[in-house]
């Protein structure tokens, strides 16, 4: 791919060559622990689901079981395939004897490794030929109906009741949406649980369930089959239960979900030991089932400036670039966070935001990076709205964006209607399809404003990457490097959910995901 911006790319390999080797020293942390979140999607891969007579999902009951006894370092797929072999139960059963205080799971005779390790296998294999399956519908669908060329149109729902939000996301479809992302409600990120069930009163979004996920699946299923195009869908695995909801959307066959590395600890202070350990797995899940993520850098920048921290974001892609690649995510699968967020008022700003996302584009050439429309400085003008919202689509189409997060004229107004959404659709179909070739037909005037802002980033990027690695990931974010915000390594939210493990810990799942699938 030549450069339009003359990048000089020996510098993006060693900025790459720097995020590298922080990814390597996180990673040896991450091996050498696990946590509760990671144990419970072990317990729901295995089979556990559902919620006891006081509504406690049963994964947590397990998982609290163990707690209680000091056993979960050992890795709950020891102690279930243990408790198969002497009971002869499923892992359902299990521990729904374990809720009703019938079973110990600590206080069976202990078998060998390897009879554990056989009792569980066809267990695990299951879980693994429903992911599978799961996948192979959407790669079905789209072999026969053809997949969206350029950039997928991306609109929320966030009526905080799922059936309301299958009425909207429907009409979206049909309107020309490409994804349909639904918004979760407020604070779930928080809960060391995942609600179950269906689920309609959800504030400012909907909760993330298993149930949620199959219903809104089944229905953009429904419409693409009437429409003769494939609807993704997005969710959140992020926060306390980022892998749950992972194992959970990979069950029920989701495409699209916001899977950062570094956003709970900077946007909703969750511990970052607990975060870093809980996205590993999350991606690998994301990565066997063949969702996309997203991350999140855009957030960075509705606290700091977007002309004066833009190199933060570009590090940060590099990252979470180098943190996928360690969980088998491939970077097709990477859609990494940018934003449309200068002040309007800054001269030539457009032209710093067009570097901005040509140099993404040119760094990341095989991810869907992901980029973000205005809304910091959205100010209830709509009409000013429409013209920041039309500047953000024609960046996106000069610059070959794949995930396109549809620009609200209402934005800073209220959630938007169903009208306000299809004015964003028509303004992106519009310049997506009159500006459609228009990338490949201009170049950049070399040495000019463009260039130089690119070089400027890029040199910037490297040189705070050079300093992350010699820092470490801890205390970058301890100091407060990214987004302006500072976190202590031992504070934040689900520190007590953080275990070493033992000697012969096991999780099933973990490795065979990141390589694409068990060996045969």
């Amino acid at each position: 791919m030549e450069s339009k911006l003359h990048l000089d790319f020996s510098l993006v390999e060693q900025a790459r060559a720097h995020a590298s080797k922080v990814a390597d020293d996180t990673q040896r942390f991450i091996d050498r622990h696990t946590t509760v979140s990671v144990e419970r999607t072990v317990c729901r891969l295995m089979g556990i689901d559902g919620v006891n007579q006081v509504e406690v999902p049963m994964p947590n009951v397990v998982v609290g079981h163990l707690t209680d006894k000091g056993a979960l370092p050992q890795g709950v797929a020891f102690w279930l395939g243990n408790a198969m072999l002497e009971t002869g139960k499923t892992p359902q059963e299990i521990a729904e004897a374990v809720s009703a205080g019938e079973l110990d799971l600590t206080a069976l005779p202990a078998h060998t490794d390897r009879e554990i390790e056989e009792a569980a296998a066809p267990v695990v294999r299951a879980a693994m030929d429903r992911i599978t399956a799961r996948r192979q519908c959407r790669e079905d669908f789209i072999r026969e109906h053809g997949d969206k060329q350029g950039p997928w149109l991306y609109l929320i729902v966030a009526t905080g009741n799922i059936y309301e939000d299958i009425t909207q996301a429907t009409a979206a479809a049909r309107q020309g949406a490409d994804v349909i992302a639904v918004i979760r409600t407020t604070g779930q990120s928080l809960l060391d649980y995942v609600p179950y069930g269906a689920t309609t009163e959800g504030f400012g979004g909907t909760y993330a369930t298993q149930e949620n996920f199959r219903l809104m699946r089944a229905a953009m299923d429904k419409v693409g089959e009437e429409l003769g195009r494939y609807i993704r869908v997005c969710n959140y695995c992020s926060g306390l239960c980022m892998p749950e909801i992972a194992a959970m959307g990979a069950f029920e066959g989701l495409d699209v979900m916001l899977n950062d590395a570094l956003y709970g600890i900077l946007f909703r202070d969750i511990n970052m030991q607990r975060t870093l350990i809980d996205q590993n797995f999350s991606r690998a899940i994301n990565a066997f089932a063949g969702v996309v993520i997203n991350t999140g850098e855009d957030n960075y920048l509705t606290t700091a400036d977007a002309v004066e921290e833009a190199h933060t974001v570009l590090a940060s892609q590099l990252l979470n670039e180098q943190f996928a690649l360690r969980a088998g995510l491939p970077k097709s699968q990477m859609g990494l966070g940018h934003a449309f967020e200068i002040d309007p008022s800054v001269e030539n700003g457009f032209l710093y935001e067009l570097a901005q996302a040509e140099m993404a584009r040119e760094v990341f050439p095989e991810a869907p990076l992901k980029y973000m429309p205005p809304t910091k400085f959205m100010t209830g003008n709509i009409f000013r709205g429409q013209v920041q919202d039309a500047l953000f689509n024609i960046v996106t189409i000069l610059t070959n964006q794949k995930i396109h997060l549809l620009g609200m004229m209402t934005e800073a107004i209220h959630t938007p209607f169903l009208s306000d959404r299809f004015l964003s659709i028509q303004n992106a179909q519009y310049i997506f399809t009159t500006m459609k070739d228009l990338g490949s037909e201009i170049t950049f005037k070399q040495g000019g404003i463009m260039e130089q802002r690119a070089s400027d980033v890029l040199r910037k990027a490297t040189e705070l990457l050079a300093q992350i690695e010699r820092l470490g990931i801890f205390e970058t974010l301890e100091r407060g490097i990214f987004a302006d915000i500072s976190r202590p390594r031992d504070g934040g939210k689900g520190l007590e959910g953080v275990y070493q493990k033992a000697p012969g810990y096991r999780n099933p799942f973990l490795e065979p995901m990141k390589r694409g699938g068990l060996d045969v």
